[in-house]
C-alpha cells in the first residue's frame, strides 16, 4: 500500500472519474510519484428501502425491526463495496495503460473531507473533479464538496473539468501575495511543469509595486529554466484571466484559493468559486 509522497485522486462513480484519473496519471508520471485512486462511500443511515414500518407493533417488534434494518444496511454496504471494487479496478487499468507503474486503489467508508484531511501529510498533490456523481443529476456547474474540501486542505489541489487535454501551456494568476509567491516557488521547484512555457498574469486593481512583484516572479521562474511570458493587465480579474486563457491557448491555470473566511465568502461571494465556475480548464489551487 502506498503511504508517502503520493498523488491522491478522489473518484466517485460518475463519468467524471475517468478525467480525474487521466489528469492524476499525467501528474504522477511527471512527478515520478506513486498514484492512489481513492473512492469514499458515504454512510446514509437515514436511507431505507421505502417499506412502511409504522405498523410494526407487538411483542419483540422493536428487536425484530432493528435486526431487519441492520441486515438491510449491511446488504447495502456490501453491494456498495462490490460495485466500488469493480469501478476502481477499471480505473486502475486506465491509469496503468497511461503508463503509471506505482499504483494503488483504496476504498473507504466515511466523509470525503475527513478522509482527505487524515491523508494530507502523506500527499504531494490532490486531484479532484470539479463536478461529480451528484452533478449528473443536478447539472450544477460546481460540485457541492469542492469548496469544503479545498478549505480543509493545505496541499496543492488540481481541480479538473470534463475531458482530458495534456497541459502544454501554463498560466499563473499572480497577485503578489504570500500564497501566489509560494506558488511561483513551488512551480519553479517541482518537476510537474518542467519544460512547459509559463505565463504569469497580474490583474485586478493596479498596485504601486505591481511591476516589481511581477519581475520577481519572472526572475524566479527563469532562474529555474522556464520560458516565461509576463502580463500586467489591470481590470476585472475574472474577465482578464478568461481573456488571457483564450488569447494564449492556456491548458492549465494556477491560482490562490479561498483567501477569505467561509462566512465572508457566503455574505459577499467568492472570487475562487466564480473563477472555478467560469473557467473551462483544469485549475491548480494553492492554499
Amino acid at each position: 500500500m502506498i503511504e508517502q509522497d503520493k498523488v491522491l485522486a478522489c473518484v466517485d462513480q460518475s463519468h467524471f472519474a475517468d478525467h480525474v484519473t487521466d489528469y492524476a496519471a499525467w501528474a504522477a508520471k511527471r512527478m515520478d510519484a506513486p498514484l492512489e485512486l481513492l473512492h469514499t462511500i458515504d454512510r446514509h443511515p437515514e436511507m431505507g428501502n421505502g417499506r412502511d414500518h409504522s405498523g410494526a407493533i407487538g411483542m419483540n417488534s422493536q428487536e425484530i425491526l432493528l435486526t431487519e434494518l441492520t441486515q438491510e444496511d449491511e446488504a447495502r454496504s456490501k453491494a456498495a463495496r462490490e460495485t466500488g471494487r469493480v469501478f476502481l479496478n477499471r480505473l486502475r487499468e486506465r491509469a496503468a495503460s497511461a503508463g503509471v507503474t506505482q499504483l494503488d486503489v483504496r476504498q473507504r467508508h466515511g466523509n470525503l473531507q475527513d478522509t482527505l484531511t487524515a491523508q494530507e501529510n502523506r500527499v504531494r498533490l490532490f486531484v479532484l473533479g470539479r463536478r461529480g456523481e451528484s452533478a449528473e443529476v443536478t447539472q450544477r456547474d460546481l460540485g457541492r464538496h469542492v469548496e469544503q474540501v479545498v478549505r480543509a486542505l493545505h496541499k496543492p489541489i488540481l481541480t479538473v473539468t470534463e475531458g482530458f487535454t495534456e497541459p502544454r501551456r501554463i498560466l499563473i494568476a499572480f497577485d503578489g501575495g504570500i500564497i501566489t509567491r509560494r506558488g511561483v516557488e513551488m512551480v519553479a521547484a517541482s518537476p510537474l511543469f518542467k519544460g512547459l512555457p509559463v505565463h504569469v498574469l497580474m490583474s485586478g486593481a493596479p498596485i504601486a509595486d505591481g511591476p516589481r512583484q511581477l519581475d520577481w516572479a519572472v526572475g524566479v521562474l527563469r532562474a529555474a529554466g522556464f520560458e516565461v511570458t509576463p502580463h500586467l493587465l489591470p481590470g476585472d480579474t475574472e474577465r482578464v484571466i478568461a481573456q488571457t486563457v483564450t488569447d494564449q491557448a492556456i491548458d492549465l491555470l494556477i491560482m490562490g484559493a479561498y483567501a477569505h473566511s467561509f462566512w465572508r465568502s457566503w455574505l459577499f461571494g467568492s472570487k475562487t468559486t466564480e473563477l472555478l465556475r467560469s473557467a473551462k480548464l483544469p485549475t491548480l489551487l494553492l492554499r
